[in-house]
């Protein structure tokens, strides 16, 4: 063991500087960001401040799809043309395909969503629904704000589930909100599904996204960000159910003879369908809280994006307006243009980091067309470069019989291999 003791001394020697460079730092790679966080070009407008405060800012979740979407300002791709100005407080263009975020003002910031909370709704509950099955609408489904939008249903009216998705898509109707949210719920009824919204935003990445009512209409503590409502459109529109609904320009709601109620037709209300070549359909949003939020999505040339935006206000162009500015903008953009990417389903629960690593999708490190997350630093990895050095110093056979050992004597030095923890995700 005397002539060991050298050798020992230089293993730990090695390992004591590895926690200068923190572990944290290994998976980031170079992130381009625009100076001094730009301002989005907003045209101005009245604001409307919450009377509840939003959460407070959570680094991790700001991270999500990459470390230039962590700002409150314009984030764009150097060489991209400018975007045009919109009242919109905040907003995101992204292609559905690919997942790649084009550019965004405040992606994280937290905002309240109206009725595009109606698609947080379609992408959790259209898997569990049999559109061919009736369903009766209930006194409590009706129980909505009064003067708030609504298709028409009747109390005690049997309606096939399609025809309620219709009357949610085409008019934003909140009793059929209510009445999905319902009978997706489980034994829990519209508490079940409500739940249910908050699970399936947390699996799809949408950590800003907190639903308290299904059909959008203000709640304390309901919360979204421009970058959550991409997530969840492109969940919406991998779905051909969804595609279908959202493009359908009249749909028919049956009478009801028992409550002798008389049938109508009811039209979409997304005038981007109407007004924008290549439209794909989206939702419209509006309450006094929230003010004018808007999703739409279109296809050009074999690409289809997407734009979510928050908060705008109608001087000169109502929210379909424009997001069809923000689309045309993005459309212009070459088709390899990104500051981000919009995470995977799950992903961000399969890449939780150990006890402190960053996990790679919040550091924005997959590949922009879906791959998976990049790994992070293995385990021991200064320990193998210091053993590393032994070897060179002392030889093969020795480090072979004795590295256990050295190991053992570093970290008892007091060699810190752990990595900083980061804050959980709700």
């Amino acid at each position: 063991m005397r002539t060991w003791g050298p050798f020992v001394a230089l293993a730990a020697a090695l390992l004591l500087p590895v926690p200068a460079t923190p572990a944290v730092a290994a998976v980031r790679a170079p992130v381009r960001r625009l100076p001094a966080a730009p301002p989005c070009p907003n045209v101005p407008a009245p604001s409307t401040r919450p009377p509840q405060p939003p959460p407070a800012p959570d680094p991790a979740a700001r991270a999500v799809g990459g470390a230039a979407l962590d700002t409150a300002g314009l984030v764009v791709p150097p060489a991209s043309s400018a975007p045009p100005a919109v009242t919109a407080t905040s907003w995101v263009v992204a292609d559905l395909d690919s997942g790649a975020v084009l550019g965004g003002c405040g992606p994280h910031e937290y905002g309240v969503p109206a009725s595009v909370q109606k698609l947080l709704l379609a992408a959790t509950m259209l898997p569990r629904l049999d559109p061919h099955r009736e369903a009766t609408v209930t006194a409590g489904d009706l129980a909505v704000e009064p003067g708030s939008s609504a298709v028409g249903l009747v109390e005690g009216g049997r309606y096939r589930i399609e025809t309620i998705w219709l009357g949610l898509l085409l008019r934003s109707g909140n009793e059929a909100a209510n009445a999905l949210a319902r009978l997706g719920g489980g034994p829990d009824g519209l508490a079940g599904g409500v739940r249910a919204m908050n699970e399936e935003a947390h699996r799809l990445g949408a950590r800003q996204t907190h639903a308290v009512t299904p059909s959008g209409l203000d709640g304390p503590g309901q919360f979204t960000s421009a970058y959550d409502l991409a997530l969840i459109a492109r969940a919406c529109f991998a779905d051909p159910a969804f595609r279908r609904y959202a493009a359908t320009r009249i749909a028919q709601i049956p009478a009801q003879p028992a409550q002798r109620a008389k049938g109508f037709a009811i039209s979409n209300d997304n005038m981007l369908l109407d007004h924008y070549p290549g439209a794909l359909g989206g939702k419209t949003g509006f309450t006094d809280l929230a003010r004018h939020t808007y999703v739409g999505a279109a296809e050009r040339g074999g690409r289809r994006l997407v734009v979510t935006l928050l908060g705008a206000e109608v001087t000169t162009q109502r929210g379909w307006q424009q997001g069809a500015a923000l689309l045309d903008w993005g459309f212009a953009q070459p088709r390899d243009a990104a500051v981000g990417r919009l995470v995977e389903p799950g992903e961000l629960d399969r890449s939780a980091p150990p006890a402190g690593g960053a996990a790679s999708a919040l550091a924005g490190q997959a590949g922009l067309r879906g791959g998976g997350a990049a790994p992070g630093p293995r385990n021991g990895t200064g320990v193998t470069v210091a053993v590393g050095a032994v070897l060179t110093a002392g030889g093969a056979l020795l480090l072979a019989r004795r590295r256990r050992n050295a190991a053992a004597v570093a970290l008892s030095a007091g060699s810190a291999l752990r990595e900083p923890e980061i804050p959980e995700q709700d």
